[in-house]
């Protein structure tokens, strides 16, 4: 069907209307998946709560703007998109699906967290990105099993110094927000892999040399005078990036050099949990 009558058939809410955009999707499919990706949806059909079995759902790119408490029943969910929405709070009940272990929250109108997220303790992959924090919510430094944090395009001036709890963090991915400085609580994070500090407003990179960790620093669009020193076969991503650590001069003028292929951003696709 069309997206334009989708659209329309969205704002009524009578059971028939749902049936129409869900395509007749009455039973639990056998992968246990279930993806409502742009539908139009502006309420998630009730009768999808009743897979209890139910392990994906995907409800990325509708007008969503609120969750039913039937939602709870999903107990066994392990992924859930709820990016590309109107959440301008997260759903409560959202925190109540323990065994959560990738949620995506990104391009919402998100300003804030729930403190109930802590109880998320599965959760490894964190999507906030694209939304309107101006910190990062303490609340996820809680989360002591997450390996990955997406926040980039955000307002982040700052990080909290709770996060260097989060032992099990290897990727984090800041690009798109408002730093000045580059994050201290980061040079007491010796687990991390990949930093991404791209587009930002950072103009001195410390040395990132005594992080046995880190394989990949992205660190580039920003005012700096200088790159970040890193230890041997660490990957840096930015002006100088192939020089030494320090910019090499000719005749008082300081030769800039890039790398000609950019990592891809953070796969399109949502990946599978660990």
């Amino acid at each position: 069907m069309g997206n334009s009558l989708k659209a329309i058939v969205a704002f009524v809410p009578s059971d028939e209307c749902q049936k129409y955009l869900l395509e007749d999707l009455e039973e639990m499919p056998v992968d246990k998946m279930v993806d409502l990706s742009g539908r139009q949806l502006r309420r998630l059909p009730l009768h999808i709560c009743s897979f209890r079995e139910l392990v994906k759902l995907y409800l990325s790119d509708n007008n969503l703007n609120h969750l039913p408490p039937e939602l709870e029943q999903l107990q066994n969910l392990q992924i859930l998109a709820l990016d590309f929405n109107n959440f301008k709070a997260l759903p409560l009940v959202v925190c109540t699906l323990k065994q959560l272990c990738i949620l995506y929250l990104g391009n919402n109108k998100l300003c804030s967290l729930p403190l109930e997220l802590r109880l998320l303790q599965n959760l490894k992959t964190l999507w906030i990105e694209s939304n309107c924090l101006q910190c990062l919510p303490e609340v996820v430094c809680e989360l002591s099993l997450l390996k990955t944090l997406h926040a980039g395009s955000n307002a982040l001036r700052t990080l909290p110094t709770q996060l260097r709890c989060l032992q099990e963090l290897r990727t984090i991915w800041l690009s798109g927000n408002l730093l000045s400085e580059f994050p201290p609580v980061l040079l007491d994070m010796p687990f991390l892999e990949v930093i991404d500090v791209d587009r930002n407003s950072i103009r001195f990179f410390p040395s990132l040399a005594h992080l046995p960790g880190l394989k990949l620093v992205i660190y580039d669009h920003n005012p700096c005078r200088n790159a970040p020193k890193v230890a041997k076969g660490v990957r840096r991503v930015g002006r100088w990036s192939e020089e030494t650590p320090e910019p090499r001069k000719r005749s008082g003028a300081v030769i800039e050099i890039t790398l000609d292929e950019k990592p891809s951003p953070p796969p399109a696709t949502k990946p599978e949990p660990e």
